[in-house]
């Protein structure tokens, strides 16, 4: 495989994702006015995405290992465009729903492949390349809310974005098809015609491994912490504490930018701390922001605690999963969809949870459930970088 080529593919796909991750949620209050949904069906519509992701992560955790993965996840990227467009052209919101559903399944198993391209092609500086490609996927969120502005500056048109984004996907997906030809051409016919033994692999074979249980149940952790924070701080910002919303918006972006600068550089204190160690500092950094941002009532003491939660939260996904490849790298579509099954579980507890608990006490007591998903997922990374430093993976 080409590795140059590979990696522009995989990296470009996932800034794509980032998009199209955060975009339903930038259009929903347009597609809710139009397609008269409720506040019970938009909270479905990211339900089922979130569904879908874990099915998705099944799927492509399981069969993605018996295809090439560029092509495979060019072929995806096709199909996803497809379904985009007929999100963007539905009438009504029911079949809206069913659409989301399958991009979540089609994303998730893009993800998958890439998380396993990057790990495989980068055996030698496998955390970097890990982090970097999370940060595209970041970068794509970050970029999201701009996209749609620009196009609405257009014409202000939910589908619009949709259907420029699957364009995108299908130019994406061309590139990918054309070039992998062409790479195939240059090679001898020997060479052309060598492939490995394509195989299912089954979930059985590593969740009996008390490592990766522990990379599941940290994951989850994972993904009640940061959608946690992404999606109730504002709420818990404006109606708990009394700040504005530009003042909540700009401690938000204290945890966003903690997280992209995280993983952006963790990868460079790999020189002065060994993989294990580098995940309890990373997880402790994370509680203490947790801790510090509830605990925090006024403007700087909050920025600081979320600042800290993203610094802490943000290079620790791809240090946990890069640990994990290095463990068995072949196995790396099971390592990514049991990795994106935890975070989908983790994300569907702590927005329904809170939710319902606000609603039986306030948002500010509910907010409580960060600090706790904070403490659970310290706990799994602790036990998860004692087993990575013995080299107890049986």
């Amino acid at each position: 495989m080409n590795r140059t080529l590979a990696t522009t593919v995989i990296f470009s796909g996932f800034f794509l994702l980032g998009i199209l991750l955060l975009m339903w949620g930038i259009l929903l209050p347009r597609m809710a006015a139009e397609l008269t949904m409720s506040s019970f069906v938009s909270g479905a519509l990211f339900t089922l995405f979130s569904l879908g992701m874990m099915m998705g992560a099944i799927i492509g955790g399981k069969y993605a290992s018996r295809f090439e993965f560029l092509p495979l996840f060019a072929s995806l990227s096709l199909v996803n465009a497809l379904f985009i467009v007929i999100a963007g052209l539905m009438p009504n919101w029911p079949g809206l729903l069913v659409i989301v559903f399958i991009v979540g399944v089609l994303s998730s198993c893009k993800i998958t492949i890439g998380h396993t391209v990057i790990a495989q092609l980068y055996v030698e500086k496998r955390f970097a390349m890990m982090g970097i490609m999370d940060f595209m996927f970041s970068l794509g969120t970050l970029v999201a809310s701009f996209y749609v502005s620009l196009i609405f500056l257009w014409q202000a048109n939910w589908r619009l974005p949709l259907h420029f984004l699957a364009g995108l996907w299908v130019i994406l997906a061309l590139f990918t098809f054309l070039s992998v030809r062409n790479a195939n051409a240059k090679l001898p016919v020997e060479k052309q015609q060598e492939s490995a033994p394509k195989q299912t692999l089954a979930f059985a074979t590593i969740v009996r491994q008390p490592v990766f249980l522990l990379l599941a149940v940290a994951s989850f952790g994972y993904g009640a912490v940061e959608f946690g924070t992404v999606n109730w701080f504002v709420s818990y910002a404006q109606q708990g504490l009394g700040f504005d919303g530009d003042a909540a918006r700009l401690l938000l972006a204290g945890f966003t930018g903690g997280m992209a600068l995280s993983r952006l550089t963790f990868a460079y204190f790999l020189r002065w701390f060994s993989v294990h160690r580098l995940m309890v500092v990373l997880g402790t950094m994370l509680l203490a922001g947790a801790i510090i941002a509830k605990l925090g009532d006024t403007f700087m003491p909050i920025m600081l605690g979320n600042f800290l939660l993203g610094l802490g939260l943000g290079g620790l996904f791809p240090l946990i999963l890069s640990a994990a490849m290095n463990i068995d790298s072949e196995k790396g579509p099971l390592l990514s969809g049991i990795t994106i099954l935890g975070n989908a579980m983790g994300v569907q507890l702590v927005s329904l949870g809170t939710g319902a608990w606000a609603g039986i006490a306030s948002i500010q007591v509910a907010y409580w459930a960060v600090p706790m998903a904070a403490v659970l997922l310290w706990s799994a990374t602790w036990f998860y970088s004692r087993i990575i430093k013995r080299g107890q993976v049986y």
